[in-house]
């Protein structure tokens, strides 16, 4: 009968010991497991330094120069009216015949003279409480011409205008060739770019590391037509050649940069 219990005796004295390991070794893992974690998720300072943007600076600025035009654009058409349309056409076609002859008589070449418009309308009368009347109709040929020498853009109006334009719609000015004002322009647009970074990085007392990335916009274009109407009128008057005057063109470049600071 001794024998028979001590048996069992010894088996739950085992099983007591295995449990409480067990139960020891899960409080372990749940207490250390947490900070464990922490220390995995907990980020260094070199990675949060490298996580952070650098300073840097936006900034923009523009260069501007002057540059005498060498090239003159002007804008003329005819304008004849008829009691039908193949009469107006008809009429139209025979003034501008006149007009491009005077044009190659004043040494304009065939390639700088271009149709620019041609229109045909009816034309109304109109009167309260009557339906429009027919009246007839009108067309319009508009011709642009470009002037290579502009000794000649008065005497080239006054040419015309007798030939039979009867409609000037202005003047423009340009450069055959933009690309040396351009670059002249870029050059100061850097210089004063260059100028309000180092002026900013000094007021911050920081140091310019260098320039990110360099964006260009605007350019060189052509002024828009200016009109005629009241230089050529003046001119008729005093039996004299169209005064005109070029001037100068303004090129701007506008750009912009981003400058990285050194930290």
């Amino acid at each position: 009968m001794t024998r028979a219990l001590a048996a069992p005796t010894k088996s739950l004295s085992f099983n007591t010991l295995a449990l409480g390991g067990a139960v020891a070794a899960a409080a372990f893992l749940a207490a250390a497991t947490p900070r464990a974690m922490a220390q995995t998720a907990e980020p260094s300072m070199g990675a949060m330094h490298m996580m952070q943007p650098a300073p840097s600076l936006n900034l923009s600025a523009y260069g501007e120069v002057k540059a005498a035009p060498d090239m003159a654009t002007i804008t003329f058409g005819v304008q004849t009216e008829a009691a039908t349309a193949q009469e107006a056409m008809r009429d139209n076609a025979t003034q501008m015949t006149r007009v491009v002859a005077a044009l190659r008589r004043a040494g304009i070449a065939e390639r700088d003279i271009q149709t620019s418009g041609l229109n045909l309308s009816a034309q109304y009368d109109y009167q309260q409480n009557e339906p429009p009347k027919l009246r007839g109709y009108e067309a319009v040929n508009r011709v642009t011409v470009i002037i290579n020498d502009l000794t000649k853009v008065g005497t080239t109006a006054d040419a015309v205008v007798a030939a039979g334009v009867n409609q000037i719609d202005g003047i423009s000015f340009g450069l055959k060739d933009p690309t040396a004002a351009e670059n002249q322009a870029r050059q100061m647009a850097v210089r004063n770019l260059q100028a309000k970074a180092q002026l900013y990085a000094q007021s911050l007392n920081v140091q310019l590391s260098g320039i990110r990335n360099l964006t260009e916009g605007g350019g060189y274009s052509a002024p828009p037509p200016a009109p005629m109407f009241a230089v050529r009128a003046m001119a008729m008057d005093r039996a004299e050649s169209t005064p005109v005057a070029a001037g100068e063109l303004t090129v701007r470049i506008d750009i912009s940069g981003v400058y990285d600071l050194a930290r």
